[in-house]
């Protein structure tokens, strides 16, 4: 055991077996956040998110998973709110100045390289404390794509992915079931299942699921109420 162990949790720094205990505890936090899902279908891309509320004075519609980003481009995340709010402006305003710069929309993977980069930063500084959530970006450019990014600024794409509290379950569950022909409603299905799935103690219904699809066709779409319960 190494002397005054407890210093390394003070400050983004290595400890001598090479842990950054900020961004762990970080992880952690995500960990205790709703299961969001994201897959990419040969259509567009889903997201299907659940809104843990506790309090039942809570009105749901104040409570968002899902979030437009650009016109083809949406993002969830698992893990403290606040910092999410943060980090979707952020986003928007990359997108914007991007657009504004070069008159393109910029491509699914840039942006989620500058979040990754973003978050980075919050792990390399002291004074600051590293990002406590995950964040799935999805959208369409060529192609349907979707990426993930995690407190220690680890970036990957998948075809399909899950994070939060139900994270494991839901991983095994769409490697088991996702298809690469897929249509997007299979998705959406396939997705509220699993997260009824997790969530068994807890009812899942219209007003603690957030579902969103991103098509060529009609880009970014958040579903209306009614809709989310015909997939219940």
């Amino acid at each position: 055991m190494y002397p005054n162990i407890q210093a390394y949790d003070r400050g983004v720094m290595f400890s001598p077996d090479g842990k950054l205990f900020q961004v762990e505890y970080a992880r952690e936090a995500v960990k205790r956040g709703a299961t969001s899902i994201g897959v990419a279908t040969t259509e567009g891309v889903v997201f299907v998110a659940h809104k843990n509320i506790t309090a039942p004075l809570t009105v749901p519609s104040s409570i968002q998973k899902i979030f437009r980003v650009d016109s083809f481009i949406g993002a969830t995340y698992s893990g403290i709110v606040a910092d999410a709010l943060h980090l979707v402006n952020v986003m928007r305003a990359r997108t914007q100045t991007h657009r504004m710069v070069y008159n393109e929309t910029e491509s699914v993977e840039t942006i989620a390289r500058e979040i990754s980069e973003e978050l980075l930063m919050a792990t390399q500084y002291g004074g600051i404390r590293p990002y406590g959530l995950s964040v799935l970006v999805g959208g369409i450019d060529k192609e349907p794509r979707l990426f993930e990014i995690d407190p220690a600024a680890t970036i990957a794409g998948f075809k399909a992915d899950a994070i939060g509290a139900g994270k494991n379950v839901a991983d095994e569950s769409l490697e088991k079931e996702y298809k690469d022909d897929m249509q997007l409603d299979d998705a959406i299905s396939m997705c509220v299942r699993i997260i009824k799935k997790i969530s068994e103690k807890r009812a899942i219904d219209e007003n603690n699921l957030d579902i969103a699809t991103i098509t060529k066709a009609d880009g970014f779409s958040l579903m209306p109420i009614k809709k989310v319960a015909d997939f219940i």
